[in-house]
């Protein structure tokens, strides 16, 4: 066992000294500057140990690390405010046996760690690795002169090289401290190598992201001075921003219109997102179309409902000859539907062969109720998309036919037609019959949610009339919800008096 020797404490709060390595210390508490002033009375050394805790303020053998150095003061200044500044430098590392308490400072017994000096290949190979990782840290962290490089090169102690470059580098104190407490200097090499190799890791990773950042800021910063560019060109032309206007007028339609709250929140949330982006984002022209949609919708607007039974049956006897049973059912629909405005009334389904006059039905309907008409055809559809509409994500989505007719009327309570319900297909892309049957059933289609508008739309205030050629071909959980009413083929004398009434006499309208 080496000899003992009996030195001054100074514990270190957050920091460490390594040997070879020169640094200005602030020193406050009292038994510390005592023991600095012990060590100047005899050979100016001092040992200094880090603490492992900071916040302790009076430490013992316990709150220190086992391993410190041995530094030798070479300058001592009293500072105002009763602080001593004082520069040491590292002399070898040495292991605390012993710790005792004196009047006025701590002191310690200590044992020096010599270094072995291995001249082996494998020294030489790791000494020369640790060198070449330094000199790429130092490239990368720019935070060291160049010059250090060629004081590090001639050394030829691998100890007092690995002790340089370590205290060059800004590491936790924890890894600080396993580089000094590695007495065996291959181990400290190895681990040295292991800590430089992690921090080129980081710096390389630092600097791609700051290259990204910085392209991307650049990016940024083009684009803003283009679009002041812009906006400076527009005003002095005398325009408006485009974007600007457009969003200045969808906020005034919010404040304006009668919308649902969460309709007005969605709307705001997605003007938002345009005011932020770029006029150049492709996402741009997504987010005007679906404001728009949203915006144009009549989600509270309805036609005036007026249900006059003597008044629609001129209006079905004007408009159509013969039918007596079938205009006596209709009759029968409204002037129910007049006494329960409240109930959700079956849907009218008219059948028969082409040219019986379906479609002209519904349409003195809509005549006879005061509502507007909107005609969709369904044959040979086979996209559910078509009823309920495509997914924004898609490019060029759509609402579905629904939700656009709705729309192009402007009323939420219009006499719709669905033309041809019978020639639905189905295919790969969904079954369109399924989708009507939400839009249909009357515990469903109060909260209809189109794809394409993601918000629930009501359509329980709609009446629905559907035409078809054959019934058979219904799908039969659509035709549970309609009551059918059944068109006959005209008779020659029909045909006859049709014919003198609306084709060949002039005073018809």
């Amino acid at each position: 066992m080496a000899e003992l020797r009996t030195l001054p404490l100074l514990p270190l709060r957050g920091m460490m000294v390594f040997p070879y390595m020169m640094i200005h210390l602030d020193v406050g508490r009292e038994r510390s500057m005592a023991a600095l002033e012990q060590a100047m009375v005899e050979d100016r050394e001092i040992v200094l140990t880090a603490q492992i805790d900071a916040e302790v303020d009076s430490p013992v053998l316990e709150d220190l690390y086992k391993v410190g150095t041995v530094a030798e003061i070479r300058q001592l200044i009293k500072m105002p405010g009763d602080t001593v500044r004082v520069l040491v430098e590292g002399k070898y590392r040495a292991v605390v046996r012993d710790y005792r308490e004196t009047e006025h400072y701590a002191e310690v017994d200590i044992e020096e760690c010599k270094d072995a000096i291995d001249t082996s290949m494998d020294m030489e190979a790791l000494n020369r690795a640790v060198v070449h990782q330094f000199e790429e840290w130092v490239k990368l962290s720019k935070k060291i002169p160049p010059e250090t490089l060629v004081s590090v090169a001639i050394i030829d102690d691998a100890g007092r090289l690995a002790d340089l470059i370590a205290s060059h580098l800004n590491l936790k104190l924890e890894t600080r401290q396993e580089l000094l407490a590695a007495i065996d200097i291959k181990t400290r090499l190895e681990k040295l190598y292991e800590v430089l190799t992690r921090e080129l890791e980081i710096l390389q990773l630092e600097q791609k992201i700051g290259r990204q950042v910085r392209k991307q800021m650049d990016k940024i910063q083009k684009e803003y001075y283009l679009r002041e560019q812009i906006k400076a060109i527009r005003q002095e032309l005398g325009e408006k921003e485009g974007k600007t206007e457009e969003i200045e007028e969808g906020r005034k339609r919010i404040a304006e219109g009668n919308y649902p709250e969460d309709v007005k929140k969605t709307i705001e949330k997605e003007l938002n997102r345009l005011d932020g982006m770029s006029n150049m984002n492709a996402e741009t022209s997504v987010i005007r179309n679906y404001v728009d949609w949203l915006l144009d919708l009549p989600w509270n607007t309805e036609s005036e409902d007026n249900i006059d039974i003597v008044g629609a049956q001129k209006v079905l006897d004007h408009d159509h000859y013969g039918l007596k049973k079938v205009k006596d059912r209709i009759l029968d629909y409204l002037a129910v539907h007049q006494l329960a405005k409240d109930k959700s009334a079956p849907i009218l389904c008219l059948v028969g062969p082409p040219g019986v006059g379906k479609t002209s039905l519904a349409a003195s309907v809509a005549r006879a109720t005061g509502r507007k008409f909107i005609r969709a055809s369904l044959g040979g559809i086979r996209d559910e998309a078509e009823i309920r509409g495509h997914r924004r994500t898609y490019v060029g989505a759509m609402p579905g036919r629904i939700i656009e007719g709705i729309r192009d009327v402007g009323a939420k309570n219009p006499v719709f037609l669905l033309d041809e319900v019978d020639k639905l297909s189905a295919d790969y892309h969904g079954d369109p019959s399924a989708a009507l049957l939400e839009v249909l059933d009357p515990a469903q289609n109060s909260t209809f949610s189109d794809h394409f508008i993601e918000l629930p739309f009501d359509l329980s205030k709609v009446l629905w009339i559907v035409t078809a050629n054959n019934l058979n071909n219904i799908p039969r959980a659509l035709r549970d919800r309609m009551e059918i009413i059944t068109l006959s083929s005209y008779t020659e004398i029909e045909k006859l008096e049709i014919a003198k009434r609306y084709l060949t006499d002039p005073s018809a309208e």
